[in-house]
């Protein structure tokens, strides 16, 4: 390769490498542009996912502080960027997937399923006299 090859190439490496940071970049703004504005519309009474993953509904909103109420009924009062995201309500189970299990939404075992013991050991005896 002769020098002036080189340069070109290292030239055109250095502007994709600005144009990718540049990319990034400006999604990354644009991800906190509308985590901002979905926090400042929260709201009483809508359910929310935290960024810990702990589910919960909005009580009240206080300047940057919410106070979220869990399904037990314990309030908590959280910060404002800790919230990650709505949460949309979980459509009601069919009348089919209904009948498919005993009426509380946990499954009938399958007829054709072998059950499981858990308290067998999988593997055979082991055999201390040839020692």
């Amino acid at each position: 390769m002769n020098d002036g090859s080189s340069t070109t190439f290292l030239l055109i490496f250095m502007g994709l490498a600005i144009v990718a940071m540049l990319f990034m970049s400006s999604r990354a703004r644009k991800r906190q542009a509308e985590a901002t504005s979905f926090r400042s519309t929260l709201q009483p009474g809508q359910r929310v996912m935290t960024t810990s993953g702990m589910f919960g509904t909005v009580v009240a909103v206080d300047g940057d502080k919410v106070t979220i109420s869990t399904l037990g009924g314990q309030e908590s009062e959280w910060l404002l960027v800790a919230i990650a995201k709505l949460v949309e309500d979980e459509p009601a189970a069919d009348d089919d997937e209904l009948a498919a299990t005993d009426g509380t939404g946990a499954g009938l075992q399958d007829e054709a399923a072998p059950p499981t013991d858990l308290g067998t050991n999988p593997l055979p005896p082991r055999d201390d006299t040839a020692r």
